[in-house]
Formats: C-alpha cells, structure tokens, sequence
C-alpha cells in the first residue's frame, strides 16, 4: 500500500486548505485512516482520524483541532481529506497521512502505512 499525501502550502493565519490522501495497492475502505502532524523540533502527534464506513465511519480529533478540522473519507475515491479552517501559526508542521487494520486511531505506533507528508505553513 501506497499513501500519497498532497494539499499543503503557505496560508495566512484564519486561512484554510484541504489535505488528500490518496492511496494506491489497497483500498483505504480497509484501514482506520489518520492524519498526525510534526512540527519542527517537535514529536509527531495525532490530528485526526476515522474508522471504517462499515464500523461506523466515527471521527476523532486532537482537542487542539478539534472544532476546525474535519477529517473524511471516499472509498470510491480510495481517498483521505483532511479539511483544515482558522488555520493559526501553531498548526505549522509537516502533515502525514496513515493507514492501520487496527482500532488504536490516535497511537502512532499501530499505523502500518505512512504517506511522505506534506507541509503546511501557516503565516501570523
């Protein structure tokens, strides 16, 4: 399996992008997606994630996001979005997209597939 991540850019603080998620080799309708983040001198830390459309498709968030990100899935599309508002300074960081069988969404460690993260900057 194969995740490419693609999306982000340089926005203005209170901006918005959409980050994608495309996977190719399996279809994502398998896995828990997640999105997680690192930003410079930092750990990588969870965003968001979702579970599968036919365990409930449930959503999760970081409380730092919580309320301006919206993580979403298209089976169809064997694609991952992440919709990112109010963007603020403090969400520069480098955007990695993952895949797991499990049900551990926000534990970095049971992610099997990682995309090569995309980054985002977020100017004051």
């Amino acid at each position: 399996v194969q995740l490419q991540a693609s999306g982000g850019g340089l926005v203005q603080a209170g901006g918005s992008l959409r980050l994608s998620c495309a996977a190719s080799g399996r279809t994502v309708g398998t896995f828990v997606m997640a999105w997680f983040r690192q930003a410079p001198g930092k750990e990588r830390e969870f965003v968001a994630a979702i579970k599968r459309v036919w365990s409930g498709g449930n959503t999760y968030y970081a409380d730092s996001v919580k309320g301006r990100f919206t993580i979403s899935r298209d089976d169809a599309k064997n694609t991952v979005y992440l919709e990112m508002n109010s963007l603020k300074p403090e969400d520069t960081a480098v955007y990695y997209c993952a895949g797991q069988y499990g049900n551990d969404y926000n534990d970095n460690g049971s992610y099997k597939y990682w995309g090569q993260g995309t980054l985002v900057t977020v100017s004051s």
